[in-house]
């Protein structure tokens, strides 16, 4: 995905003064996101400064894993074309193929882009080609899964352990220290599920709790109803159910409610099509945050960056679980299952992508 805006003068200005001095002020990345505590190396300013106009590139993990993953496209999108000085914005999908994103990082480092932002594919993939990008002197802004290089210019990390945790420690609280649960992993091998996943054991550590089905949904809605109609028949007695997310919450649900049956406490996240069930069907839950909103805020650390301001080189989003109640403050009986919160889309670009006919 590739569009081209003429730049303004005006606007270039705009920015230019904004980031004048270039330390005077912390830049803001996203509600929620701050500055990792202990040792956090410094970005230099002006280190990266550029002129505008510029082309920023983003290599997507997958753009089209499920309905989460497309809105950070969206918002990636939308925070860039807000901003008159970058004229061109690179969007390459690698489509979890990690062959792919490492073509694709290259590519951006061939067409020689100001800034490129990466979605890792694994914790491995892009390790070598992130590293080339910094040797050319482009600064690579990481986000959406951890890696085990360290040659990333700055990284914004959330969901991860703490995700995880938060609904793991809910999860165990509901169910008790002997409860039995099923636990929904998402896709094998990307370094979210790890973590998420680690966070979970974190909350298990102790406890009784007995892990009685385990399985990977991908994120997915089909395939995690598919999973859980496959669990309940097998054994339907279940206590609780830890999910990590996307759209497999959803799906979980609706099984139950085809079999009829009690819903369990289970683990969510914040979609609008969970969001509404959870208010209608009243069913014991909690909402992790993690806002596809990270796709603007790797754009606003790019442009940071490039207008010679200072960063940290680890930014961290861990922001505390929702009950009903905050999800009934952002819950939209207009928009369609398929939107995620919290975001920064304009209105007119949700009723665009969202609104119901």
């Amino acid at each position: 995905m590739t569009y081209f805006k003429p730049a303004t003068l005006a606007g270039c200005l705009a920015v230019a003064i904004s980031s004048y001095p270039a330390f005077a002020q912390e830049t803001f990345l996203m509600d929620g996101v701050t500055a990792r505590e202990g040792d956090n190396p410094v970005v230099e300013a002006d280190k990266y400064k550029k002129d505008c106009p510029w082309t920023i590139g983003m290599s997507h993990f997958g753009v089209n894993a499920n309905t989460w993953t497309v809105q950070v496209a969206h918002e990636s999108e939308a925070a860039a074309a807000k901003n008159d000085c970058i004229t061109k914005f690179i969007l390459l999908d690698a489509g979890f193929d990690q062959k792919k994103q490492v073509a694709d990082i290259e590519d951006l480092v061939a067409q020689n882009v100001d800034a490129i932002i990466v979605q890792p594919v694994t914790s491995t993939s892009a390790d070598a080609s992130i590293a080339k990008a910094v040797a050319a002197g482009i600064p690579v802004v990481l986000h959406t899964g951890r890696i085990e290089s360290d040659a990333y210019t700055t990284e914004i990390q959330g969901g991860a352990e703490h995700f995880g945790k938060v609904m793991g420690d809910w999860l165990v609280n509901e169910v008790g220290a002997d409860g039995k649960i099923w636990v929904l992993r998402g896709l094998a091998g990307h370094p979210e599920d790890t973590n998420r996943y680690n966070g979970l054991l974190q909350s298990l550590e102790g406890t009784n709790v007995e892990v009685i089905a385990e399985e990977h949904g991908d994120w997915q809605y089909d395939k995690a109803k598919n999973l859980c109609e496959t669990l309940y028949l097998n054994n339907p007695s279940v206590d609780g159910i830890w999910s990590s997310g996307a759209d497999m919450t959803r799906a979980c649900v609706d099984v139950f409610k085809q079999f009829g049956a009690e819903i369990p406490p289970i683990s969510g996240e914040g979609n609008n099509g969970f969001f509404g069930q959870w208010i209608r069907d009243g069913f014991k839950s909690v909402s992790a945050e993690y806002a596809p909103a990270q796709g603007a805020a790797g754009v606003r650390a790019a442009v940071a960056l490039l207008e010679g301001k200072e960063l940290k080189k680890h930014y961290d989003y861990n922001p505390a679980g929702w009950d009903v109640d905050k999800a009934k403050q952002y819950y939209r009986e207009d928009l369609s299952a398929n939107v995620w919160w919290p975001t920064e889309l304009p209105e007119e670009k949700l009723q665009e992508l969202y609104g119901k006919k």
